[in-house]
């Protein structure tokens, strides 16, 4: 058996293999209701042998959302729409995760076909944003994003029971894995990177405190959340620009996190500001090292995402103890069936997971 296709148990969840799919938007959600579309795009994954399914970064409150297409989870018709398609990815074998975050200064943008989604929404279509402080995500080119409104302590802490009521859903909805969103210069994010926080109040300053929100919002989430279900945070776990966070802080908050409750980390990186967004792209095949170096530091599992496209990449990342899971994202969307397809690569039976047909014979 290779180590990719070796079973993986976090609590009481057991993955039937170490490949899952990366969470990835779909601006396809009407209202943050997810639809037809999601119930193929999931449920395609499942029945392609990947034994982690995340659902894309999901928004706690309406103005989270990144565009207006986004998916949500602040609304009880959300959380029944995407329960039959949890049932469906659970028949066909896999766990079914979600992301759930909130976008920040980020959040108002056109969909990427309508715009690109990193252009501000007009007036009809987008609202207000929320950041650590009133400064745009580009300052330099304020008529495409939006002017964020600095949040209060009160804005902060209503936010964290915005993002509880979110798990409650989320738990009701079937998921067994829940992800907090707290990188690529989203609303967590950009309270936890120096490249954004410069606030001078008990949310700002010192690592510690930038780190407050994202570890007050874990420690209540863990409160709702069962404790026989993971609980994980997605970090940039480097910003890849002078100024910003490296591996050493990332460690340093992981270690708290675990503190809090969270039992495994899903290391991606860069997007905090406009550069360090560019960087995503530069430098994403280097944070699946980094996931190595977290999950020896820190002793939490960990989820290494980036151009991981090939089985035996795969297999040797599980081998060598750089992560416990491998997810992936775009190959996933190219090969819904790549891990049967991985499976077949390494010598072995895939198995895949069948569902019981029931038959109608007429006489």
């Amino acid at each position: 058996m290779s180590a990719l296709f070796t079973p993986l148990k976090i609590k009481d969840v057991t993955l039937k293999n170490r490949v899952g799919m990366a969470p990835m938007c779909q601006y396809s959600a009407i209202d943050g209701v997810m639809n037809d579309w999601h119930r193929t795009h999931l449920g395609a994954r499942a029945i392609g042998g990947a034994a982690l399914i995340i659902c894309e970064a999901t928004a706690v409150t309406a103005d989270g959302r990144i565009s207006p297409r986004c998916t949500g989870l602040w609304n009880d018709r959300q959380m029944e729409a995407v329960a039959p398609i949890n049932a469906f990815v659970e028949s066909m074998g896999a766990v079914p995760g979600i992301q759930i975050g909130h976008a920040g200064r980020k959040g108002s943008a056109h969909v990427p076909w309508n715009g690109g989604a990193h252009i501000a929404s007009d007036e009809k279509d987008g609202w207000e944003t929320y950041g650590p402080t009133d400064q745009a995500f580009d300052p330099d080119g304020t008529r495409l994003w939006k002017t964020p409104n600095a949040m209060s302590v009160g804005d902060i802490h209503a936010m964290t029971a915005n993002f509880v009521a979110s798990a409650k859903r989320a738990l009701e909805a079937g998921y067994k894995m829940l992800e907090l969103h707290a990188a690529h210069g989203y609303l967590q994010h950009s309270f936890l990177t120096p490249l954004v926080n410069t606030r001078d109040d008990t949310y700002g300053g010192d690592l510690r405190s930038r780190a407050r929100f994202l570890l007050e919002t874990a420690e209540a989430v863990r409160a709702v959340w069962p404790e026989n279900l993971p609980l994980a945070t997605r970090l940039s776990v480097h910003d890849w620009i002078e100024g910003g966070h490296g591996i050493e802080e990332n460690i340093q908050i992981a270690k708290w996190l675990k503190q809090a409750g969270v039992d495994v980390i899903d290391c991606s990186g860069g997007g905090a500001t406009p550069a360090a967004r560019a960087s995503i792209g530069e430098r994403t095949s280097d944070q699946v090292g980094l996931a190595g170096k977290l999950r020896a530091a820190t002793g939490l599992k960990t989820m290494a995402v980036g151009y991981i496209t090939d089985p035996k990449q795969a297999n040797t990342l599980i081998e060598n103890g750089t992560c416990d899971v491998t997810l992936l994202g775009r190959q996933m969307l190219r090969d819904p069936f790549w891990a049967v397809h991985a499976a077949q690569a390494l010598g072995i039976d895939p198995k895949p997971h069948m569902p019981v047909q029931n038959h109608v014979v007429s006489s």
